[in-house]
């Protein structure tokens, strides 16, 4: 019955997808193991990050659970879904109980979804290292399970924070699947945490740059990064708007 809940998503994710005419290209899904335990890290830059993550397990006959904040599972709409497709909820006040589920699950052959970056980047590139959680690291070294990493851009465009959307039809998105990481032997979880996090940061370079739809005025292009030229905030700018963003939620809670 979960599953079954889980196949109705993607079904309405495909018909969402078709609705906005997006251009989607997924490359490298054959990199994912088609069976047994596996890490998947992405980078974080919009509501929606899990459908086009999602699709690279689709593509490996694979579902994927994901790791997200409890809030989501609090919510009467999104609540009984994520608990249906036994996705795992994650409270930042008692990250441990978030960690065993993640160890189960792994332990029981699942793909558990992992985003390092815990939230919404507001720059749109990947974070600094500073600023990358340990979780999936840790996950890969404590159960064997391979470190996938998965790199997406352009799904910012259609929804992420502070209210940005855009309804245009025929945006492009991009999906890439990288290598997987394996850890070598006496790695650290921070170690491995760096290595995963330039390979992320490499990936998403790479996409930004054969970017197929370049706005044509990058200084008015909300979703282009600063470092091209873009509106966007820097990374320093958008760790304090992060930081409030999270302070602020911290206190409605």
């Amino acid at each position: 019955m979960q599953d079954l809940t889980y196949r109705v998503v993607i079904g309405l994710c495909r018909a969402l997808f078709r609705a906005f005419g997006l251009r989607i290209t997924v490359s490298g899904a054959e990199r994912l193991p088609a069976a047994g335990a596996v890490v998947v890290a992405a980078n974080h830059s919009s509501f929606l990050d899990f459908m086009f993550v999602g699709l690279v397990g689709v593509r490996r006959g694979r579902l994927v659970r994901f790791m997200a904040k409890e809030s989501v599972f609090r919510s009467r709409l999104s609540g009984p879904l994520m608990r249906a497709m036994s996705h795992l909820p994650v409270d930042r006040a008692h990250g441990e109980l978030a960690a065993r589920q993640a160890h189960r699950a792994l332990w029981a052959g699942e793909v558990v979804g992992v985003y390092p970056e815990a939230t919404i980047g507001r720059a749109f590139v990947v974070k600094d290292r500073e600023d990358f959680r340990r979780g999936a690291a840790y996950l890969a070294i404590a159960t064997g399970a391979p470190l996938v990493p998965v790199a997406h851009w352009g799904i910012h465009r259609i929804f992420t924070v502070d209210g940005r959307y855009s309804l245009r039809r025929g945006k492009a998105v991009e999906v890439v699947v990288g290598e997987p990481l394996v850890p070598l032997a006496g790695e650290t979880a921070e170690a491995l945490t760096v290595r995963l996090h330039d390979r992320l940061a490499e990936m998403v370079d790479e996409l930004v740059e054969r970017y197929p739809q370049p706005p044509a005025d990058p200084v008015n292009a909300w979703w282009w990064p600063a470092s091209r030229g873009g509106a966007a905030p820097t990374l320093t700018v958008a760790r304090a708007l992060d930081e409030a963003a999270v302070s602020k939620a911290d206190t409605r809670r």
